[in-house]
């Protein structure tokens, strides 16, 4: 099972994710960010190639969709907060979000 994150992984690595436009939630052990697409169509391939992301590192988002926007929230369940594999799958998502 994976671990919470050290306070040190915390001020290293999440750092760079909330410079990039990831939020931490209150009252929950989580990050967020919303993420917009030029349509509908854009914000489904998106989610589509997530998607084969997250079957392979075995970690799964929570999420919505409406037309050109993604909301996501990412924590372990398992761990009950944020592990390495949450800051793994939003990194991630940057890079594919950033490809398109």
């Amino acid at each position: 099972m994976p671990s919470i994150l050290t306070k040190k992984e915390r001020n290293e690595e999440l750092s760079n994710l909330i410079e990039n436009g990831w939020e931490m939630i209150d009252g929950r052990d989580a990050i967020y960010k919303e993420f917009k697409f030029k349509s509908f169509i854009h914000a489904f391939g998106w989610m589509s190639s997530i998607a084969l992301i997250s079957e392979k590192l075995d970690h799964h988002p929570e999420w919505s969709n409406v037309y050109n926007t993604v909301e996501v929230t990412l924590t372990t369940h398992s761990a009950n907060g944020l592990t390495k594999l949450d800051l793994a799958l939003a990194k991630k998502m940057d890079i594919q979000k950033n490809n398109q």
